[in-house]
């Protein structure tokens, strides 16, 4: 781990770490020349393959371009590591905010806030996905996902930190890369679809089934079953142990509660075919007309009628 006050490249010093995993570590830092804070992902593959597809993530994440996605600044090796320097999004993970707000998102109050996040993110899987290489996540979850001052969710991708590389890329684009891939990637049970655990070939509907995992979550402030003891229910003729959402959360309309379910079908071709697809579906299940605006458009026109606030450890509704 490298110590506060550390400085790399004579222009990042290192304030606290963020997350440490076999693989690497996360560190909120301070860019000295531009005097704003960063975050910077280390990794430290000595395999060549590896560190092939790490420059490959930096290269392809610099130009990515959406508000619910993190800007990559730069990218650079010192000693032993790779840096990948990203904006650095204040504030709390949605996974410590479940911890403690629990069942005040279970509640209809919260609902119209979690589905605005949904639309963002869907917005923002269908950019990822339909770049001229393709970019599949691989690790959607509550603790990646981040909220910003004026309380849009933000994607962020400190994955290579917890032990596996979580943005992916068509293998056509790097063939040397193509044979060992699988083996580059990690997967966070109960937000992975079964392909991903069982070494299999995922795709956009990957991340469909990761987006509707931690819906779920947030919606029930209960936690989906694993796809592994689904599969392993099903194989052997038993009832699929995941339960509708309305069990838990009867507020949620009964065609929002299907499409979720769907969405968490165990097999990949029984999902919404796309980011595009479920957002559509997802708009006209909440009884709107249409999905919500994109980010840029709202934040331009003022446009926060359908926000929920959480502050000071509590939701709060804002004004219509």
């Amino acid at each position: 781990m490298l110590e506060p006050g550390a400085i790399l490249q004579d222009r990042y010093k290192i304030i606290v770490p963020v997350g440490k995993g076999g693989m690497g570590s996360v560190y909120k830092a301070r860019d000295l020349r531009l005097r704003t804070d960063v975050a910077l992902k280390e990794t430290l593959f000595t395999d060549e393959v590896y560190r092939r597809a790490f420059e490959l993530e930096a290269q392809i994440l610099a130009r990515m371009r959406h508000q619910a996605l993190p800007r990559v600044i730069d990218h650079f090796i010192e000693g032993r590591g790779q840096f990948l320097v990203m904006e650095f999004i204040h504030g709390e993970d949605l996974g410590n905010q479940i911890a403690r707000l629990g069942q005040r998102f279970a509640t209809p109050q919260a609902m119209p806030m979690i589905l605005r996040w949904a639309d963002q993110l869907l917005d923002a899987l269908h950019y990822l996905h339909t770049r001229p290489v393709p970019v599949y996540h691989r690790d959607i979850k509550p603790k990646n996902l981040k909220l910003t001052q004026s309380y849009d969710i933000i994607l962020l991708d400190f994955g290579l930190a917890r032990g596996g590389m979580t943005m992916a890329f068509d293998a056509s684009s790097v063939a040397a890369a193509a044979a060992s891939q699988r083996k580059i990637y990690g997967f966070t049970p109960p937000y992975a679809p079964i392909e991903q655990m069982r070494d299999g070939e995922p795709d956009a509907r990957s991340d469909l089934y990761a987006l509707a995992a931690t819906l779920y979550h947030l919606l029930t402030a209960t936690l989906p079953v694993d796809a592994m003891t689904r599969m392993a229910k099903l194989i052997n003729g038993q009832p699929d142990p995941l339960k509708p959402l309305r069990t838990f959360a009867p507020h949620v309309p009964e065609a929002l509660d299907l499409l979720i379910q769907r969405a968490l079908a165990v097999m990949i071709d029984d999902r919404p075919a796309s980011a595009r697809v479920m957002r559509a579906e997802m708009a006209r299940a909440r009884g709107a007309a249409t999905p919500v605006a994109p980010l840029a458009i709202r934040r331009r026109s003022g446009d926060n009628r359908a926000s929920q606030i959480v502050a000071d450890g509590k939701l709060t509704p804002t004004a219509a």
